[in-house]
């Protein structure tokens, strides 16, 4: 599975390549430097996180099938109608886990991360909650209940995985019937913005029949705004991934009901206790509340600093993609070495986007980190093999 995303990377960045040429040709850029740097790092992250938690994805989906499934019917599933009825079973599915990250508080926390770019193109959609698949495995059941083999369920789960990268682009306009079947840029576009007629909308990830049938589609016609209403105006990867975790877990621990405190994680984002003001209000995460579009994070950066940044991003790049090429689930010692580094390497990048850390001082640490992931992964293959 790890290889297989190798192997489309080349692919992407090709795709990528072509958007930003085209939108400089059309004088309709939608590239920033610093929102792509942030996207790929989150890309990335989303990636090692993977290879972590391999029992809470494919892996656990393989182990509960023996127990869970109540219908075996092998030679249909190896069929191509098999195959084409598990993408849709898998799009229904995924349409009630992408429907939870936005009407539920802790699935918000960790989908958040895909909407907080301020801008919409190819590497939004690599730009991948690293949290996600360790609450939203629990939607795929029903698949295994029905006798879905794993094998087809990897092949669903690659096929959405794949489709959905195309739909993220500003650069392709309505496509007429399209639009009203399959999940498309336009419909994408209405999902990513934040305007107050196009909230929590349009949550299909290959078809928009979910979306009608269950009254969420909403067809673009205003001119889309995007990120989150509460912008992150930072480049640090923590804020993202985590920040709203801390403001749950902080509006929780204020919280004086117990009832309350448990509510906070479930309700909707943004929902307050009923009759709680001040500190407590002020820390549940209004991202979905109110407000509306802010001018995008956009510090200034010296050119030392930008190419800094884009040097750093190529060298995780080629590490964690060397990572990913031999990586082993049941290497937890190197896979979680290789976690907290990589965490660490594009801290220290976000951190030099957001003018935080001096370039000079970047360069030492990353030195540091990665002389000691080297150190520290030799001597663990060395102590497993004696």
């Amino acid at each position: 599975m790890y290889r297989t995303i190798i192997y489309a990377i080349p692919l992407f960045a090709l795709l990528i390549a072509c958007e930003f040429a085209w939108g400089c040709l059309r004088g309709r850029n939608t590239y920033r430097l610093n929102d792509f740097v942030s996207n790929l790092s989150h890309g990335l992250l989303s990636q090692v996180v993977a290879v972590c938690t391999p029992f809470l994805q494919i892996g656990f989906y393989t182990m509960v099938f023996p127990f869970a499934a109540r219908w075996s019917n092998p030679e249909f599933w190896s069929s191509w109608t098999g195959i084409v009825l598990a993408v849709i079973l898998f799009d229904f599915c995924n349409y009630w886990v992408h429907r939870a990250g936005h009407e539920c508080a802790v699935f918000w926390a960790a989908h958040a991360v895909h909407h907080q770019s301020q801008d919409f193109n190819l590497s939004v959609a690599l730009r991948q909650g690293s949290a996600v698949s360790l609450l939203g495995w629990i939607f795929f059941l029903p698949m295994a209940l029905i006798g879905v083999p794993p094998r087809n369920f990897g092949i669903a789960a690659l096929v959405l995985l794949v489709y959905g990268y195309w739909v993220h682009t500003q650069h392709i306009g309505k496509l007429g019937w399209f639009d009203h079947v399959f999940s498309s840029p336009s419909n994408h576009r209405v999902h990513h913005a934040i305007n107050a007629e196009y909230l929590d909308r349009n949550y299909g990830a290959l078809l928009m029949v979910w979306d009608k049938l269950f009254g969420t589609f909403a067809e673009e016609r205003a001119t889309c705004v995007y990120g989150t209403l509460k912008p992150l105006n930072t480049w640090n990867p923590l804020r993202a991934l985590f920040g709203l975790y801390m403001s749950l877990a902080s509006a929780a621990w204020r919280t004086p009901r117990w009832s309350d405190k448990f509510l906070l994680w479930f309700k909707a984002p943004g929902w307050q206790p009923g009759g709680v003001t001040g500190d407590v209000s002020g820390e549940v995460p209004a991202d979905h509340c109110s407000g509306g579009a802010a001018a995008p994070y956009d510090p200034v950066l010296a050119p030392a600093q930008q190419w800094t940044a884009i040097s750093q991003l190529v060298l995780w790049l080629a590490v964690i993609l060397a990572f990913l090429w031999q990586a082993q689930p049941s290497s937890y010692a190197v896979n979680a070495l290789m976690l907290g580094a990589s965490i660490t390497g594009l801290w220290l990048t976000g951190a030099v986007l957001d003018s935080t850390l001096r370039v000079h001082w970047a360069w030492v640490m990353q030195a540091i980190v990665l002389g000691l992931v080297l150190n520290c992964v030799f001597d663990i293959q060395n102590l497993m093999a004696g």
